[in-house]
């Protein structure tokens, strides 16, 4: 297994003093993919959640939906207040939010940036997202994680 290392995300989260529990997988298959790292965890499908950055122009938004969830642009763009907003390219994702592709978390990035849950998380209790790096996840309150990110709930993905 993995090591459990202190990413951005967890010391932001220790900043906060918000309780988590991390979870660590294997990464060496390749498969990195929400749904595979659910299984990977051995936490339901419902409670892993991935994180999406999106841009209009410069400006970035963040949102965080169930890992078998499509994001749909159209509901995210008018929670954004914008026209159009596409998904950031993967090339620049590291240089904007400091994580990875695989390993982007709603918790320590580079700069706060608006961050929006679907809705769907207002089901549970807890939430798990990525810790910051490929092989680690973290589990959190939903009300902890919308605290820590400033976000809020919305209705984005496809139906």
């Amino acid at each position: 297994m993995p090591k459990k290392i202190k990413t951005n995300a967890l010391r932001q989260l220790d900043q906060f003093h918000i309780s988590y529990d991390v979870y660590t997988y294997s990464a060496e298959d390749g498969q990195i993919g929400g749904i595979s790292v659910a299984e990977k965890i051995g936490q339901e499908t419902a409670s892993v959640y991935k994180t999406l950055i999106t841009h209009a122009g410069q400006e970035l938004f963040v949102f965080v939906i169930p890992v078998a969830a499509e994001l749909d642009l159209k509901k995210a763009s008018q929670t954004a207040g914008v026209k159009k907003l596409e998904l950031l390219p993967v090339k620049e994702l590291l240089s904007r939010t400091g994580y990875i592709r695989g390993g982007c978390s709603p918790v320590g990035m580079k700069k706060s940036l608006p961050t929006v849950c679907d809705s769907s998380a207002s089901e549970l209790d807890d939430i798990i997202v990525s810790a910051g790096q490929i092989g680690q996840q973290m589990k959190l309150s939903v009300d902890n994680l919308l605290k820590v990110t400033d976000g809020r709930l919305m209705d984005v993905i496809r139906r």
